[in-house]
């Protein structure tokens, strides 16, 4: 985790006149939390820093920027068994991640290597792929990296159900746009700054 982000968040917090135990207290979560955010232990989960950012009179974005700091780009995949799927989808999703790199794939297998290789912050995932499903590669996904984010694509809204039992943070429906994007980045778990407008 970016020690950048424990210094501004303990500075924000002295700025504003708080204790730990009063930051705590607005939080609903203990002091030893604070203190573990505040020494880069752990970094808090995506409702946590939007919350901090409230409670500490600050945009968003500050607090997402300072995690991002000294870390290397976040990775972002797209897996889709359709080149011509994945030749539209890339780059709405580089214009919206600038930050990012992104990354497409048509086969599971070699995704899920290179998941392994790197820290996969996003898959956008097909729901139906040749040789496995979405919600299979979902979970091998999360398996390797419990803390990456997941979103569902497909053209049939049939899935959503099967899609939501994977742990995953959203679905969208065919086709990607930069909207739909955005909007999916305001809910993802586990939030990551995109270097994009309006970023989260």
């Amino acid at each position: 985790m970016s020690l950048f982000f424990s210094d501004t968040l303990r500075k924000l917090r002295t700025e504003t006149g708080l204790s730990q135990q009063e930051l705590a207290d607005k939080m609903y979560v203990t002091r030893s939390t604070v203190v573990r955010w505040e020494t880069g232990i752990r970094l808090p989960d995506a409702a946590r820093i939007f919350r901090l950012s409230e409670e500490l009179g600050v945009d968003v974005n500050v607090l997402l920027s300072a995690a991002a700091q000294g870390d290397e780009p976040p990775h972002v995949i797209m897996v889709d068994d359709r080149k011509p799927i994945l030749t539209g989808g890339l780059p709405i999703l580089e214009e919206v991640m600038p930050h990012a790199t992104v990354t497409g794939f048509t086969d599971a297998a070699e995704a899920v290597a290179y998941a392994k290789a790197n820290r996969v912050a996003l898959a956008f995932l097909d729901i139906k792929l040749r040789n496995t499903s979405g919600p299979e590669l979902c979970r091998t996904l999360l398996e390797i990296h419990p803390r990456t984010n997941v979103v569902f694509l497909t053209a049939h809204s049939e899935y959503a159900l099967a899609a939501w039992s994977t742990g995953a943070s959203g679905f969208m429906l065919k086709p990607l746009t930069p909207q739909g994007v955005r909007e999916q980045l305001n809910r993802l778990r586990y939030p990551f700054w995109t270097g994009g407008e309006g970023a989260r």
